[in-house]
């Protein structure tokens, strides 16, 4: 599993957000508030959905499955202009990212996680960067249980 090196430009999410660690995992909680009002975002970028990652500066040293970070569902937007009532905005600075195309479950995903953090990042020459983490839920995406559904995981590395 090679990545892709990719330096972004900044981008502008709306969405909902949550406090949550990986023991109390609420995603499915913000999924449930951004889905059913996908047809109020006028300018959205693409189709695309945005799962993204906000962690503190020391997360990953101090980890522990009960480690709060903050998780977004969100989709990219031209600008914040005409943002639908209880929307949240969030800003990306861009930079560089790895990012890799993962397919499968998201039960699956737990080895993918392994290897990009545990034996891929230790060797790549690159170190993680503090900025969101993200993973892009395109065209080919066929919901979280379908082992043939695919995303690209985004890694902000420096």
């Amino acid at each position: 599993m090679t990545p892709k090196i990719v330096t972004i430009p900044p981008k502008k999410l709306i969405g909902f957000s949550i406090e949550m660690s990986l023991l109390d995992n609420k995603t499915y909680s913000i999924f449930s508030q951004l889905m059913p009002r996908l047809k109020e975002i006028t300018n959205a970028k693409s189709a695309d959905i945005f799962c993204i990652q906000v962690y503190d500066a020391d997360y990953f040293t101090n980890f522990t499955p009960e480690t709060l970070f903050t998780k977004w569902a969100a989709v990219e937007v031209k600008d914040f202009e005409n943002i639908p009532n209880g929307f949240e905005k969030l800003e990306l600075t861009g930079e560089k990212y790895a990012v890799f195309l993962y397919k499968g479950t998201s039960e699956m995903f737990s080895e993918t996680a392994q290897y990009i953090y545990g034996e891929w990042l230790p060797n790549s020459g690159f170190q993680l960067d503090n900025r969101p983490h993200f993973e892009i839920m395109g065209d080919n995406y066929l919901g979280h249980e379908n082992p043939e559904s695919e995303e690209e995981i985004w890694i902000p590395i420096k």
